[in-house]
């Protein structure tokens, strides 16, 4: 994604405000992949793998690998495996496109994942690419998160809608997502086709799992909410920083920060947190913390 490769990102302040994933997913990846009788554990790579930190969660493997196409998420990723040397000979990371896995022998690797990297992807050129690097009866789970929501506070949502997906062209970000990628993951990486529809009879047990709760109830057989983070509100400013969509807003509307209440991103904080005000009947301040969740999407697949 070309704004994480920009030199004004911030990878820092993206490794730390974005939510963590919990123990219960990677448990769920892991009870899938060892379904099948006599699955290994040699072998995991982490695709689009940002600054790691989905990728120190593939312990159970002997080796773990690390891509992505951003050289600052590298280097991030790199310093924080340098501070814990301990580990230093199970994980490694390269800078690779996700379809292009030419350090990769074929039928080499047991799990491959992706987390909030998917919707990226060329799926015409990243099943096949799966089908040659996968080991047989290997798996894959790809995972986004969507919108953040407030447990609390569902009534904020249609603020979070207008922001992120409105048409105001002074006070939304929608424009300037890059696409098509961020309509895949708003629609819950519903267009991204089965294994087999590109590669046929390369992959069986490919499945589409909705942890989204209550949030979107036409997705089929939605599951309860699994990624939450409790935040301050100056946290959740941080967090609201980090967004590609807002850096290519700035980009274009470099005199938007001359606004009296803030730029795009601080008059939005400001109203989410007006409105938890009037909901509380308090007023609320930045220290004070606030229940956030994400809905999460998943394909899960297996290599026949």
């Amino acid at each position: 994604m070309a704004t994480f490769a920009n030199s004004s990102f911030d990878t820092a302040i993206y490794a730390t405000s974005r939510p963590t994933y919990p123990s219960s997913l990677f448990d769920f990846i892991f009870r899938y992949h060892e379904r099948n009788e006599g699955a290994r554990w040699d072998r995991a790579v982490d695709l689009g793998c940002g600054t790691g930190q989905a990728t120190v969660e593939l312990k159970p493997f002997k080796r773990v690998t690390g891509v992505d196409p951003s050289s600052k998420m590298i280097e991030v990723a790199q310093g924080t495996l340098k501070s814990t040397p301990e580990s230093t000979g199970q994980y490694e990371y390269i800078q690779a496109s996700a379809e292009s896995l030419t350090f990769l022998e074929n039928s080499s690797v047991d799990l491959i994942i992706a987390a909030q990297a998917c919707h990226w992807f060329d799926w015409n050129k990243m099943w096949p690419e799966l089908a040659r690097v996968l080991r047989k009866n290997g798996s894959a789970a790809f995972w986004i998160y969507s919108e953040f929501r407030f447990t609390r506070y569902p009534s904020l949502t249609q603020n979070i809608n207008a922001y992120s997906q409105g048409i105001d062209p002074l006070n939304s970000v929608a424009p300037y997502w890059q696409q098509p990628g961020r309509s895949i993951l708003e629609n819950h990486l519903v267009e991204v086709p089965d294994g087999n529809e590109v590669v046929p009879g390369a992959f069986t047990d490919f499945e589409r799992v909705f942890f989204t709760g209550d949030h979107y109830p036409s997705l089929p057989s939605p599951r309860s909410v699994i990624l939450h983070k409790k935040m301050t509100w100056d946290d959740l400013l941080s967090y609201l920083n980090t967004w590609s969509s807002l850096h290519t807003f700035r980009q274009h509307n470099p005199t938007d920060a001359e606004n009296p209440r803030g730029d795009v991103a601080m008059r939005f904080w400001k109203d989410l947190k007006e409105g938890a005000e009037r909901e509380d009947g308090r007023a609320v301040e930045g220290h004070d913390e606030v229940d956030i969740e994400w809905p999460v999407a998943m394909i899960m697949v297996k290599r026949a």
